[in-house]
């Protein structure tokens, strides 16, 4: 018989994946940053929900 399951997903081992950067230290003590990439500004804001918005 053969089996056409695919194998489980494996987390990723720790250090492979991107770095990660805690919301605190980015938003340092502010609900809002404005990110430079290249010419353009993003700004990253602190909802009163608790939840990110990243708008251009």
């Amino acid at each position: 018989m053969n089996d056409t399951t695919p194998a489980p997903a494996q987390a990723p081992h720790p250090g492979t994946g991107p770095p990660a950067i805690n919301s605190a230290e980015l938003l340092a003590g502010t609900r809002e940053v404005l990110i430079q990439h290249g010419a353009e500004t993003y700004r990253l804001k602190l909802t009163s929900s608790n939840k990110l918005i990243l708008t251009k």
